[in-house]
C-alpha cells in the first residue's frame, strides 16, 4: 500500500475479467536527438489477419525515442524478400537499417512468421552480407500480437546492443468517477504499449500498490475491500489469489525479494509504520525497523542484502538504506526536502525516487557510485509510484496532464519521454513486468 503509507508523508509536505474498455495511448512527447533511422516494410500477408505485424513493429520502434521509423505511409517500395530489397532507394531514403517480413497461414489458425532485419548500407555491395536477423515462426492467430513485440525487442537489442522491453507488461490501477454513482477501482494489466488490457479485480473500495512477482506470473497489491486494508497476492494467468497480510491498521506497500521467496511490506499493529519482511512459506514475520519513525516504501537490492525505505527520521521525507546482515543503515539521499518512493535499477549502481524541490515534484535518478544526483522530468506534477523497466532505460510513472491522473514513461537518461492517458478513467500506480521471456 505504496500510496496510502506515502500519503502521511505528503501530510509533513503539504471478480476478475478478461476485457476492459480503459486502454491506455501511448504518445510519444520527447525523442532522441539522432534517433537510429530504420525502415519497417508491411509484410507481405494474406488478407484478414489479426494483427497488423509490420505495424505493431513500427509503433514500438517509434514509441521507444530511439528510432526514426519509415512505415507504411512513407515508403513507395515494399520488398518482402532480399532479393526484391532496392539497398539504393533505402539508402537514399535514409535509413539505416531495413526490416522485411512474410506472413503466410498455413490453416486452423496457424500463421509461419518469418522476417529479416538488414544492414542498408552492407547491401549495396554484398546483398547476403547485409542480414543482421533471420526468424522464422510458427504461431497461432492470438500469438500475433505477441510475436510482434518479440521481433521488437530482437530489432531493438540488435540495433542498440540492450534487451527490449516490448514484450513486457504494466500493471496499474484505473479510477473512473461517475457523477451519478460512486468510484469504481480496476486494477488491470496491459501490453506495454498500452494495449490488451485485462482487469484482474474491479471493486468500489481503493485498490493499490501493485507489485509484481520476479517471474510475472504473480501480482501483490493491496485492497480495501473488506473495508480495512488487505494485502492480496493474484495470479496473472487464473485470477486464483490469497490473502497474506490484514493485520489491525496498516498493510501496505508490498515488494517482492528478488528470489520470489518473500515480501517485504509496511504494518502499523504495533503502532508507527514500520517495514517488516513475510516469509511467504512460512508465514514467519520479521522486522527490518522498529522505532517511532514512519518508515515505508521498502525495496529491494537487486543482490537481496539491502532494502531501500523512506523515513522521516531526519525530520523530513528521505530515502535510508538498511544491510540485511550486519544491520547497519545509512542515509542515502540528500538532494531536496523531499524524496521518497525509490528503486533500484536492475544493476543495483541507481536509485530512481520522487523528489520534491521548489515545491516542484519530479523523478529524479541517484549514482550510488558517483552520488550524482539528476532530475528526468520537469513537469513538477510527477507524484506516482516511479517503476523501472526491467532492462533499466525508462522510468514508468503517474503524473498529471489536462487536470487527470495519467501514467508517463521517460528515459533513465532523460532523452526520451511518453505519456499514457486512459480513453476512459485516471490511471495511478503503475508497476512495470520483469521480463516475461
Amino acid at each position: 500500500m505504496r500510496k496510502l503509507a506515502s500519503l502521511l508523508f505528503f501530510s509533513f509536505a503539504l471478480t476478475f475479467t478478461t476485457a476492459s474498455h480503459a486502454l491506455l495511448n501511448l504518445e510519444l512527447t520527447r525523442g532522441v536527438s539522432g534517433a537510429v533511422p530504420i525502415a519497417v516494410v508491411p509484410f507481405s500477408q494474406d488478407m484478414g489477419l489479426p494483427q497488423d505485424m509490420s505495424e505493431i513493429i513500427s509503433n514500438d520502434l517509434q514509441m521507444s525515442g530511439r528510432f526514426k521509423v519509415y512505415g507504411r505511409s512513407k515508403l513507395s517500395s515494399t520488398p518482402s524478400t532480399l532479393q526484391d530489397v532496392q539497398f539504393g532507394y533505402f539508402k537514399n531514403l535514409g535509413a539505416d537499417n531495413i526490416v522485411i517480413g512474410k506472413v503466410k497461414e498455413l490453416g486452423g489458425n496457424r500463421y509461419q512468421v518469418s522476417f529479416q532485419l538488414l544492414d542498408t548500407f552492407k547491401g549495396k555491395d554484398a546483398p547476403q552480407e547485409s542480414v543482421l536477423l533471420n526468424r522464422q515462426f510458427d504461431i497461432s492467430g492470438n500469438e500475433l500480437r505477441a510475436l510482434a513485440h518479440h521481433i521488437s525487442d530482437l530489432i531493438y537489442q540488435q540495433v542498440t546492443g540492450v534487451k527490449g522491453v516490448f514484450s513486457t507488461r504494466l500493471a496499474y490501477i484505473v479510477v473512473q468517477r461517475p457523477a451519478d454513482a460512486p468510484a469504481r477501482y480496476t486494477l488491470e494489466v496491459a501490453d506495454m504499449d498500452g494495449q490488451n488490457p485485462r482487469t484482474l479485480l474491479s471493486s468500489p473500495d481503493p485498490i493499490m500498490s501493485p507489485a509484481w512477482s520476479p517471474n510475472g506470473k504473480q501480482l501483490a497489491y493491496v485492497t480495501f475491500e473488506k473495508k480495512h486494508a488487505a494485502i492480496f497476492i493474484q495470479e496473472v494467468a487464473s485470477g486464483s489469489r490469497r490473502l497474506v497480510s490484514e493485520f489491525v491498521g496498516i498493510n501496505g506497500a508490498p515488494a517482492w525479494s528478488p528470489d520470489g521467496r518473500k515480501l517485504a511490506l509496511v504494518l502499523s499493529k504495533d503502532g508507527t509504520p514500520n517495514i517488516y519482511v513475510l516469509d511467504l512459506a512460512t508465514n514467519h514475520l520479521s522486522s527490518v525497523t522498529k522505532d517511532f519513525s514512519i518508515n515505508t516504501e521498502p525495496a529491494w537490492s537487486p543482490n537481496g542484502n539491502s532494502i531501500i525505505f523512506t523515513s522521516n527520521r531526519s525530520g523530513g521525507p528521505q530515502i535510508y538504506q538498511k544491510n540485511l546482515s550486519s544491520g547497519a543503515v545509512s542515509r542515502v539521499t540528500y538532494e531536496g526536502n523531499y524524496n521518497a518512493r525509490a528503486s533500484f535499477t536492475r544493476d543495483g549502481n541507481h536509485v530512481v525516487v520522487l523528489n520534491k524541490s521548489s515545491s516542484l515534484y519530479n523523478i529524479g535518478v541517484l549514482d550510488l557510485n558517483t552520488g550524482v544526483f539528476r532530475i528526468l522530468t520537469n513537469s513538477g506534477n510527477d507524484s506516482e509510484s516511479p517503476s523501472i523497466a526491467p532492462n533499466g532505460s525508462m522510468v514508468l510513472y503517474g503524473t498529471l496532464y489536462n487536470g487527470r491522473s495519467v501514467l508517463g514513461m521517460v528515459a533513465t537518461d532523460g532523452s526520451v519521454q511518453l505519456r499514457m492517458p486512459a480513453r476512459n478513467g485516471e490511471v495511478q500506480d503503475p508497476a512495470w513486468s520483469p521480463f516475461l521471456s
